[in-house]
């Protein structure tokens, strides 16, 4: 299919971030023929997740507020604005209020992320139903 809709309730899925409020659900990736991915995130107010990002990344915030900790210091952003993170950027990402958004990554994160030093999460990692996600 050339043209595809996706919404917040299209993942049957959500991987957790160790034991942290750090959610995450890929739409559409590799497994999708795409060379890209584009997913959901949500954030816990607080939380805080140090990562290499090896892959350009765009985050759009669809609620609350987050901070990019990246070399050249904070960049935040609220509803309706995005943040950029080009590849080979070490960050730490921060949500400043419970936060959820929406994100794209080329190449997809996971793959690029392989043998990232900063990589914590994994996609054995907790596999979550998306009902008690939306309504959290």
């Amino acid at each position: 299919m050339t043209v595809q809709r996706f919404g917040v309730d299209t993942p049957t899925s959500w991987f957790q971030r160790l034991d942290q409020q750090i959610f995450l659900a890929d739409v559409l990736n590799q497994e999708h023929g795409a060379q890209m991915s584009v997913g959901y995130g949500r954030y816990g107010k607080g939380e805080t997740n140090p990562w290499q990002v090896n892959y350009d990344e765009v985050l759009v915030i669809t609620k609350g507020r987050f901070t990019v900790n990246g070399p050249g210091g904070p960049v935040s952003a609220g509803v309706g604005e995005l943040l950029y993170l080009r590849a080979g950027t070490q960050v730490d990402y921060v949500a400043d209020e419970d936060t959820e958004m929406v994100y794209v990554t080329y190449p997809h994160w996971y793959a690029a992320t392989a043998e990232s030093p900063r990589r914590t999460c994994s996609r054995s990692g907790t596999s979550h139903n998306a009902r008690p996600f939306l309504d959290a």
